[in-house]
C-alpha cells in the first residue's frame, strides 16, 4: 500500500498533482482543498496518499494531512454509493473541519450542497460517518495528534468562524472557502477573530 509520496512537484491544477521522485513522474489526483495548500512547481512537497485499485485502472489519491486521506478512505469504504470521484469533490468543497461539523450536527442542507451529493446522499454520510469520527477510525497516526489538541483546536477555530459567517448571511461554501484562505494566509495560530475579520477581508 502506498502510503504517502515526497519528490519534487512537476505541475499541479485544482485537481491533480505530478511528483517526480525516483525518476519516476505520479499523476496523484487531489481535492481543491490540497491544491491550494501545494509549494510552487520545482520545489519539493509530500503527499498522503490512498491507491484504489480498479480492474481497469490503477489511481492515487493524496492529501495533505493524514487527517483529509483517512477521511476520505472513509467516504470511499463506509459510505454507500460514495465512490473516490464523489468523495474529491465532497473534500473539495468543504474544508474538513466544516465537514466533520456538518455531520456531527447532522446538517444534511450543507452536505447537499456539495456537488453530485443530493439530500439521499447526505442522510447516508450522517447515518454512516457520524459514530465513526472517532480517534480509533482514523488511525494511529492521526489518533496521536488529535490526542495532542493542535489540530482539534484549529479544526474548531476555522468551524466556529464559518459559523460566524454564515450567521452574517454567507452562504456556507463561501464562507469555508473565505475562512480557509485566511487560515492559508495568516498561519494556524491565528486566532478565530483574526479568522474572521481576514475572512471578510
Amino acid at each position: 500500500m502506498i502510503t504517502s509520496i515526497s519528490g519534487n512537484l512537476v505541475s499541479a491544477t485544482p485537481l491533480t498533482a505530478v511528483i517526480e521522485t525516483g525518476g519516476f513522474g505520479y499523476e496523484v489526483h487531489i481535492p481543491v482543498t490540497t491544491a491550494e495548500r501545494l509549494p510552487h512547481p520545482g520545489q519539493s512537497t509530500k503527499l498522503h496518499t490512498l491507491a484504489v485499485y480498479r480492474e481497469d485502472s490503477q489511481t492515487l489519491y493524496g492529501f495533505t494531512t493524514e487527517e483529509e486521506r483517512d477521511f476520505f478512505r472513509l467516504l470511499v469504504e463506509k459510505v454507500t454509493g460514495v465512490g473516490p470521484k464523489m468523495a474529491l469533490s465532497v473534500l473539495s468543497k468543504l474544508s474538513l473541519a466544516t465537514l466533520k461539523g456538518a455531520i456531527a450536527a447532522g446538517d444534511i442542507a450543507l452536505l447537499a450542497k456539495c456537488p453530485g451529493i443530493g439530500k439521499k446522499t447526505a442522510e447516508r454520510l450522517v447515518v454512516e460517518l457520524r459514530d465513526k469520527l472517532n480517534t480509533a477510525e482514523l488511525g494511529t497516526a492521526s489518533a496521536t495528534r488529535i490526542e495532542s489538541g493542535a489540530p482539534a483546536v484549529i479544526e474548531n477555530k476555522i468551524r466556529d468562524a464559518v459559523m460566524a459567517l454564515t450567521a452574517l448571511g454567507y452562504k456556507a461554501a463561501d464562507a469555508d472557502r473565505s475562512v480557509r484562505q485566511a487560515w492559508l494566509a495568516l498561519g494556524p495560530a491565528a486566532s478565530t477573530e483574526a479568522l474572521i475579520k481576514k475572512a471578510l477581508g
